[in-house]
């Protein structure tokens, strides 16, 4: 079973150290210590952690209508550049960016700008995940 350090799992939740240290030392995240005294995260740990938190973070709004999409993204619209037929729409959900590419007429109807607080949700046929 695989085990990250501090600073490696700081990186994988999008975080500091010291915010990993912290929850660490507030029992919110188990840690051991491994031969030379370093804290270290179990993988399933750590994996566990992240599901949970990852659900409070981009949790959708109570009362939203209901869909089969599961990766929903609660943000604050960013940018938006519109051009003749399609537009380009940019949201910041908690750490990730998503970007969309809409049309011109989806913006005008949905009220897109920036500043506006939306749902992105993302779904797919195809889903790529490559390990360092």
């Amino acid at each position: 079973m695989p085990s990250y350090s501090i600073g490696q799992a700081a990186q994988l939740l999008g975080v500091s150290s010291e915010t990993v240290r912290r929850w660490a030392d507030g029992g919110k995240l188990g840690v051991a210590r491994e031969g030379s005294g370093h804290r270290v995260i179990e993988g399933t740990a750590l994996a566990r952690f992240a599901h949970e938190r990852g659900a409070g973070l981009h949790a959708v709004p109570e009362g939203d209508v209901p869909t089969s999409v599961r990766n929903s993204f609660v943000g604050i619209v960013t940018a938006v550049r519109v051009d003749d037929v399609a537009a380009q729409v940019e949201v910041q959900s908690g750490p990730h960016r998503l970007v969309s590419l809409v049309t011109r007429e989806a913006v005008e109807e949905l009220g897109l700008d920036v500043g506006v607080t939306v749902t992105a949700r993302v779904k797919s046929t195809s889903v790529h995940i490559d390990v360092p």
